[in-house]
């Protein structure tokens, strides 16, 4: 199992909005997790993509206890082993597709040439060969979706965590990109775990969790 969680809790206040979820994932499964508004989905996804810390239970993703290592070493480890898609993008609107891409190999200390050539070969292999230089203001829904896609796998991280990737674009939009997704999984080999409320792209997984009040009630 590259992912490993267990009893997993989470409380806002008296909310208690996970009540100790178990979830694994295999190297190279794409799982939808699925559930009600305030199933606690997204609380789940940030949690075993280590933007959130639990209050209580353990995770272990691709080999290494990330609850155990301290702020620093966390933020290395995220920046090389994880990657992100969020529904907003947050894409810098300051920058370039392809400047938007290279940022996370930036951080991880890489140099602005490797940086650029693998932002680059991403780009290309996300259909937007011709728009590397475009800033986001420039951009469709669709092609937004695709850069912020390309940033996240600028690293080549063992996973990929997507909340809600698709949830404002067009039917044929949607489409293409959840056809790209599987496409990288089979090029490049990505866990990919993926909140959704689309059944289209849920049937599309190789397995789907059912989140409601807290907990996992089928996976």
């Amino acid at each position: 199992m590259i992912i490993t969680a267990q009893n997993i809790a989470k409380s806002f206040g008296q909310l208690q909005v996970l009540k100790g979820v178990d979830f694994q994932a295999d190297e190279a499964e794409v799982v939808a997790i699925m559930g009600a508004s305030g199933a606690g989905k997204s609380t789940l996804l940030q949690i075993l993509g280590t933007l959130s810390t639990p209050d209580g239970g353990s995770i272990t993703i691709d080999g290494t206890d990330v609850l155990k290592l301290n702020s620093k070493a966390l933020a290395d480890f995220r920046n090389r082993r994880i990657g992100f898609v969020f529904q907003a993008h947050h894409l810098l609107p300051e920058f370039t597709a392809l400047e938007n891409v290279m940022i996370p190999a930036l951080i991880g200390g890489k140099s602005s040439r490797e940086a650029r050539e693998r932002a680059t070969e991403l780009l290309k292999t996300v259909g937007l060969e011709g728009r590397l230089d475009h800033k986001p203001s420039e951009l469709s829904g669709g092609e937004l979706s695709r850069v912020a896609i390309a940033r996240a796998l600028e690293n080549s991280p063992a996973i990929l965590f997507a909340d809600e990737p698709t949830g404002n674009l067009d039917s044929r939009t949607k489409e293409e990109i959840h056809s790209l997704f599987f496409d990288l999984r089979k090029q490049l080999g990505q866990t990919i775990v993926i909140v959704t409320h689309d059944p289209g792209l849920a049937s599309l997984c190789d397995r789907t969790c059912y989140m409601q009040d807290g907990l996992i009630i089928s996976a």
